[in-house]
């Protein structure tokens, strides 16, 4: 059985509205006597969401004026800790009663004193096992996600969305949803990587991690709920911006010149046209406009980039 009192829970905050209350009702009705800090990072939201925790008994609730983007925003978290474990948990998410008891079990158990990070099965609002893991991105894998052979040869891509989730494994990855981590793993790391402003910041650390020696497990006999694209869902046209301005940042910072610059390539000139017949084929017109938007956002950055090295 774990051993009260020895994790720390950092979530990060932008405009979450009831979903940030309802997770952090979840840490207090099923975190005891595990947790002995939860400390929430308020990225300046602007509905108020934070407000009603800050007199919460064991929640601190940091405001920082300005939005940090989400690996910084965990990094300050993460200041403010003590504990052996941290558990980077994001609003849209909540725990269950079994969730924690089983994670610092598996995780205090000598036999996986080399698993730096763990995972939960994730059950989504339909009561759905969400696909939670992923292998490490490769170019190759990105360029087949570009235009879209993942979606038919699902092994192809870094989305393990052939497999089921249904039993515990080493894994690449765990998602960032629920990412319980050692603190001797993650300060030994230093943190996660801060030039990712949101999205492949825990990719960017599973990563360093396993080159570190330490493993990474999905724990199928622990679950969590996890909604799915959280407040992201609010501005997908920036979503998606994030996600390619990531990608490429990911992309040069592993891979080989040759590997990154084949992943700039079908990222900027072939990935808009495929996204664009897919949301045509499928009548959305508004996933259209959105893809446009996201990929002029990310073609007015790309010069910042190349010429200034701003990678935020």
């Amino acid at each position: 059985m774990a051993s009260s009192s020895n994790v720390d829970i950092i979530v990060v905050n932008w405009n979450a509205g009831h979903q940030l209350f309802d997770c952090i009702s979840s840490i207090q009705t099923n975190g005891t006597p595990f947790v002995a800090k939860t400390i929430v990072v308020d990225n300046d939201s602007t509905d108020g969401s934070a407000n009603s925790l800050q007199n919460m008994l064991g929640v601190t609730v940091i405001f920082t004026g300005q939005n940090l983007g989400f690996g910084k925003a965990c990094n300050l978290g993460a200041q403010h800790t003590k504990s052996e474990y941290l558990l980077f948990l994001n609003p849209d998410a909540a725990l269950h009663s079994n969730t924690l008891p089983k994670a610092l079990t598996f995780m205090q158990d000598s036999i996986n004193a080399k698993v730096g990070i763990c995972g939960v099965q994730l059950i989504d609002e339909l009561g759905h096992v969400s696909r939670s893991c992923s292998r490490l991105p490769t170019s190759l894998g990105f360029v087949c996600h570009a235009v879209g052979l993942d979606r038919l040869f699902p092994q192809l891509g870094h989305f393990m969305t052939e497999w089921r989730h249904d039993e515990t494994r080493e894994v690449d990855q765990v998602i960032g949803a629920f990412f319980l981590v050692r603190r001797t793993v993650f300060e030994a790391l230093n943190g996660f990587d801060e030039q990712f402003f949101v999205y492949f910041e825990e990719v960017d650390f599973s990563r360093r991690a396993r080159e570190a020696g330490w493993r990474s497990v999905y724990l199928a006999d622990a679950q969590a709920f996890h909604a799915g694209g959280g407040t992201s869902n609010q501005v997908k046209a920036m979503r998606l911006f994030y996600i390619m301005r990531s990608r490429l940042l990911y992309a040069f910072k592993h891979f080989s010149l040759i590997g990154a610059c084949a992943v700039l390539l079908m990222t900027l000139f072939i990935e808009p046209f495929s996204r664009s017949v897919l949301a045509l084929a499928r009548g959305s017109w508004p996933s259209f406009k959105e893809t446009w938007v996201g990929y002029a956002m990310l073609w007015k950055w790309l010069p910042q980039w190349v010429f200034k090295g701003a990678t935020r």
